[in-house]
């Protein structure tokens, strides 16, 4: 089963001030997420569990991502992409 992954203005707009390397990476972890769900990039550089329903990795050394899955619904939701100085963790 495929997932949706949403990703807002805020986070889009964010994203187009990114490096290149860094979008791409994003695009890979958006895909993977996708497809195997809010657990699936378990192999990516510091992926870690923040809460019950919130995940973070790295993209690159300083950049992550961090997102939500809330229960047993296919939507999960990117609610951070930067620095990770600035990451809400």
């Amino acid at each position: 089963m495929e997932h949706v992954v949403t990703v807002s203005k805020k986070i889009k707009k964010r994203l187009s001030n990114l490096p290149d390397h860094v979008v791409d990476r994003f695009t890979l972890l958006a895909e993977t997420l996708r497809q195997f769900g809010a657990t699936g990039p378990h192999t990516w550089p510091n992926y870690g569990k923040l809460t019950k329903t919130e995940y973070h990795c790295h993209l690159t050394y300083h950049y992550v991502a961090c997102w939500r899955h809330e229960g047993n619904t296919i939507t999960i939701e990117v609610y951070y992409v930067g620095s990770r100085e600035n990451a809400p963790y």
